[in-house]
């Protein structure tokens, strides 16, 4: 028998034993098709970090310090300016559009959306911006896999998109941080709270695989974890002790730090993106300045790479403390301003800082060893990091990388600790609880699928009477949005017009009478969101404006129950099929 036949036999009776283990969900088709996302995602990761890092980053920290201090701001302006012309005023979501995408029915990824948030990542991170790079290696990942099923929808099926998507973004993790099993697992955890993404498990393995070791092949790329925390002594009660009090703290910091990145998200929206942009730059530059003069080097300036080094030599509790304060607040202006980047090292960051000031306290009442110290960081990240992406496995399985193992029952019982303080509190707002049932399933869809665009508006300028006679009598409408041009200022009803005498009627504006109190609807909201506005406020009704406040359309209670009436519909159909 020939060596090739022996082979292929072989081969034919190992796939014979193995194929039974492999849910029917995930077809052989499917895990190929995973290799090469994998191998694909590798390559581009590798180039991105590559120019990112070596090329833009390492050039302006090389800089005259002035410019170092002034390079977060032209950063800043160049991602808006990319963002609103290159990607048409996407947004500067990227992890984050990995996740709503996951649960999406139809993920969709356009080159044009793709390349304008990769150029604006490279201008935030590569001039200083205090984001990660994870962003938008997850995002890039969760688009080649996108990419690679489109293509192959008729021979792998629709549901193998969410599997090659799920598959793209654990590539992305474990090329950028060069560990294959975070990145397995972050991809698997994140899209929900509380629960898995199991069917992915077996294309995200091989992914990952794949995407490290096309990673490790580009020749001019130099292949090293971003986090190297050393620590080999053994572990005793004592440690895990501390390792119970560290999750409180980082438990309760998570959950501040989530609501302070939501908020930051939403900061400033309603004024003009230029004026973000420069005291988003303004800022940044002089905490770099401040920075430099207090601890001798721009730590609040990047990622924060930099951090897990200078940790480990800092003396002074109070440097540690300041310094935990400053990188949160850079990592929120960045945010503020419309940076583009990732929350996971940043959220590494604060963990390895909090972990060090919860160890030096422990120390000075006498409950730590001064031998100790390097422990605390490691478990400040692994509670910091699950609590604050709701990742808790991800967040263990990182140290274990990072640290060759080290330390990890002490960091499992932080970050266990670290989920129970936090809540269900996540910086994530796409983020799910759980899987859900048809049922439950309905109120995530998007808002898109009922708002309707054609509307008849009123202008600031007409009358009341206009108002009445035109759009109450005529057209029917007892409640009409005021829009000046594309500004959406409020909502006028016939209750705004009956508080006015009906001889003032020719005499007195709309822009007069509107209601600018009334919620708004934003495109980004689920029926659920929509809904639960409805039924708190009383109305029958909102409006839906976009990021710069311009009316893009309205939701009718009326319309929510028509199309719950279609899916109801469509639903028995294929239950006589």
């Amino acid at each position: 028998m020939s060596t090739a036949r022996r082979v292929a036999d072989d081969s034919a009776w190992l796939w014979r034993r193995i194929r039974p283990l492999i849910p029917e969900a995930v077809g052989s088709q499917v895990l190929i098709a995973s290799v090469v996302v994998g191998l694909i995602v590798g390559v581009l990761v590798a180039l991105v970090e590559f120019i990112v890092i070596e090329v833009v980053l390492h050039a302006v920290l090389h800089w005259p310090f002035w410019i170092q201090a002034t390079a977060p701001a032209v950063g800043l302006l160049a991602s808006w300016a990319i963002l609103r012309y290159v990607g048409g005023g996407v947004s500067a979501a990227t992890s984050e559009e990995y996740i709503q995408q996951f649960h999406s029915p139809n993920p969709k990824f356009s080159f044009r959306e793709v390349r304008a948030r990769l150029s604006a990542g490279v201008a935030t991170i590569g001039t200083g911006g205090a984001l990660g790079l994870e962003g938008p290696s997850v995002y890039l990942g969760s688009a080649v896999g996108r990419w690679v099923h489109q293509p192959l929808e008729r021979r792998l099926g629709r549901r193998a998109a969410q599997q090659l998507l799920t598959a793209g973004a654990a590539a992305g993790v474990a090329a950028v941080f060069q560990a294959p099993a975070t990145g397995v697992i972050f991809a698997l955890e994140s899209p929900y709270r509380d629960d898995f993404a199991h069917r992915a498990v077996l294309p995200s393995l091989l992914a990952s695989a794949a995407a490290f070791l096309s990673f490790r092949a580009i020749p001019f790329v130099t292949a090293q974890a971003p986090v190297a925390l050393a620590y080999d002594r053994a572990v005793g009660g004592g440690e895990l002790v501390g390792a119970v009090l560290l999750g409180v703290g980082a438990g309760l910091g998570g959950r501040l730090y989530a609501w302070l990145v939501r908020n930051a998200k939403n900061l400033g929206k309603d004024q003009h993106p230029l004026l973000r942009v420069l005291i988003g730059g303004l800022v940044l530059g002089l905490m770099a300045v401040l920075a430099r003069e207090i601890f001798g080097d721009p730590l609040t300036l990047g990622p924060g790479t930099a951090v897990f080094e200078w940790v480990n030599t800092a003396e002074s509790l109070r440097l540690i403390v300041l310094l935990f304060f400053l990188r949160a607040l850079a990592t929120l202006t960045t945010l503020s301003a419309g940076g583009v980047g990732g929350l996971f090292i940043p959220l590494a960051v604060q963990g390895v800082l909090l972990g060090r000031i919860v160890g030096d306290g422990l120390s000075r009442v006498g409950l730590g060893a001064a031998e100790d110290a390097r422990l605390w960081p490691i478990l400040g990240l692994a509670a910091f990091l699950g609590a604050g992406y709701r990742t808790p496995i991800a967040a263990v399985v990182f140290v274990a990388e990072s640290t060759a193992g080290a330390a990890v029952v002490p960091a499992l019982i932080a970050a266990a600790v670290s989920q129970l303080v936090a809540g269900s509190s996540s910086v994530s707002a796409a983020q799910r609880v759980e899987r859900l049932g048809h049922v439950e399933s309905r109120l995530t869809i998007p808002i898109r699928s009922v708002i309707e665009t054609d509307v008849l508006s009123v202008p600031p300028d007409a009358t009341v009477s206009e108002f009445v006679w035109h759009h109450v009598i005529g057209q029917r409408n007892p409640v009409v949005p005021v829009v000046d041009g594309d500004n959406y200022l409020g909502l006028c009803s016939i209750q705004n017009a009956s508080a006015i005498e009906r001889e003032g009627w020719d005499d007195v504006l709309v822009g007069h009478i509107v209601d600018g109190t009334a919620p708004v609807a934003r495109p980004w909201w689920s029926l659920r969101d929509a809904i639960e506005a409805m039924e708190q406020n009383g109305l029958e009704l909102l409006a839906v404006i976009d990021n710069e406040y311009r009316f893009a359309g309205l939701i009718r209670d009326s319309e929510i129950v028509k199309l719950d009436e279609i899916l109801d519909e469509t639903e028995a159909a294929k239950g006589s099929d």
